[in-house]
């Protein structure tokens, strides 16, 4: 029988999920479990590799159990990622030699001030795309070999191998000590610092200067080949695996964003807006990130301008965790419309540092504006604020990098479905904002780039036929209300600077 599904794997930040997509990229089935937020210390965040990759073991099997499916009905796998998320392990015992570092992780600051000296932010951007910060792959790798005992000697004898979640899940998938292929993305290796952004070769002389040796570093594919198949560990032995895209630019994809202009935002644990900039790097004046977008097979890449922000979604998860306001993230909407407005109130979740359009590693958080007036329910309606407040200062960016303003925005992830976020989105940004009907993009797009590979799909039209839209929200708000709302966020960002000084974490 011929196989009728793909499967996506989207190993995320505080979750792994399996997906099973029909050919008209809806979904059948699917699985999801969340992992472990190890916090050791203020601005330290790691994640347990063996656990991520018990879990991705287990939502895959499980995935298949409920469409009633085995790995024959598979026609092949992609894989989505955490970006940035650095793991480190042994090549003879396949253990991982310290727990992953995350994205979030703000650890390695004094690591990037060393390696920036008196070039600062900018020293590596002209080569890799991306400024110095703790926020890429690199650095972390460094701190792995310098702080865990043995490790450097290991890494140096050609023991250790480095990878984002995406190399980790692809090698257990493969075989692990028994054969796993070690292989990356362009656009997982466009995130770690390491990177040429023009030739997408690894640039041995960032390598020399952050320790690293070349021989824990993976080999650099497209997104969309088959880099080897499954074996019995993985649940699906003898299916190809075929399409590897870290979380972002694999939404951009599934948003069917091919077309140089067109953009993108998902409202994850942080939100990240792209925009497809063609076959030529595009250099950033105004914080943000260049990035490869993706790279099918052996056609051109093609490149982003990407602004990143940190902390969206998870400033929900920290509302409902650390300080107790509801049970589930969802109920933020609800106490959100229960107020007309946040009464004054604005909250800048800087709680690590502010990424685009700043990069300002000394930031903290802030709730400012804060009166005898203010309950727990403007609190929360400026904690969804703060997220389209944020994704304004980096289309800003964007405008003013592509000298195209977007006329829309597509928008995908878990965020998506609080309608209370969407319509401020269009408020405060004046255009308007497009949900599609399948909101998993993320997934979507890595099973896309699978998919075709193989076959199962011939090439982007077919994604473009697929993608349908959803909900349209268009803005109602006057513009003098808009600006005096976005003077008052930018006032806001500004009482988070400088936190962070000598004896501050």
């Amino acid at each position: 029988m011929t196989a009728q599904y793909v499967l996506a794997i989207d190993q995320g930040t505080t979750s792994s999920r399996a997906i099973v997509f029909t050919h008209a990229g809806t979904i059948f089935s699917s699985a999801q479990i969340e992992h472990d937020q190890i916090f050791p210390r203020a601005g330290w965040v790691e994640h347990n590799p063996d656990q991520i990759w018990t879990n991705v073991r287990e939502v895959v099997g499980i995935a298949l159990t409920r469409g009633n499916l085995t790995h024959d009905d598979i026609a092949a796998i992609g894989i989505t990622n955490q970006r940035e998320t650095a793991v480190v392990w042994d090549r003879t015992t396949g253990k991982p030699v310290y727990n992953a570092i995350v994205w979030q992780d703000t650890r390695t600051q004094s690591i990037v001030d060393e390696l920036g000296g008196s070039e600062g932010a900018e020293k590596y951007k002209s080569r890799v795309g991306l400024p110095l910060a703790t926020y890429f792959s690199g650095p972390k790798v460094k701190w792995i070999l310098d702080n865990v005992d043995g490790a450097r000697e290991k890494a140096e004898r050609g023991d250790l191998m480095f990878g984002n979640t995406d190399s980790w899940v692809l090698w257990n998938m493969t075989g692990g000590v028994d054969g796993g292929v070690h292989i990356t993305d362009v656009t997982n290796a466009s995130r770690t610092m390491l990177m040429n952004i023009d030739t997408l070769t690894w640039n041995e002389d960032i390598a020399a200067e952050m320790t690293i040796p070349m021989s824990m570093l993976p080999e650099i594919r497209s997104s969309s080949e088959v880099y080897g198949v499954g074996r019995e560990r993985g649940m699906v032995p003898g299916v190809p695996i075929a399409g590897i895209l870290g979380d972002q630019q694999a939404a951009t994809f599934g948003q069917a964003c091919f077309e140089k202009g067109t953009a993108k935002n998902t409202y994850g644990t942080g939100n990240f807006m792209l925009l497809n900039t063609g076959t030529e790097p595009v250099a950033s004046k105004n914080g943000l990130l260049t990035t490869v977008c993706y790279k099918i097979g052996d056609a051109p890449q093609v490149y982003a301008l990407e602004g990143s922000i940190a902390v969206t979604g998870s400033l929900i998860q920290w509302l409902r965790d650390n300080l107790g306001m509801f049970e589930d993230a969802r109920d933020v909407e609800y106490y959100a419309r229960k107020v007309e407005t946040n009464g004054g109130a604005y909250f800048v979740p800087a709680f690590s540092g502010l990424f685009a359009p700043y990069w300002r590693p000394d930031a903290r958080g802030a709730l400012v504006g804060l009166t005898r007036f203010v309950n727990k329910n403007h609190i929360a309606r400026a904690a969804l604020e703060a997220t389209a407040f944020q994704t304004r200062e980096v289309l800003d960016a964007m405008n003013a990098d592509s000298g195209v303003d977007l006329t829309e925005l597509k928008v995908d992830g878990g965020m998506v479905a609080n309608e209370l976020l969407m319509q401020f989105q269009a408020d405060i940004l004046d255009v308007d904002v497009v949900r599609p009907q399948v909101a998993e993009t993320t997934a979507l797009g890595a099973a896309y780039a699978a998919g075709i590979a193989v076959g199962f799909w011939n090439g982007e039209q077919d994604v473009i036929d697929n993608w349908a839209e959803d909900k349209r929200w268009t803005p109602s708000m006057e513009n003098s209300e808009r600006e005096r709302q976005y003077r008052l966020w930018k006032k806001a960002v500004s009482k988070t600077f400088d936190w962070v000084d000598s004896d501050v974490v």
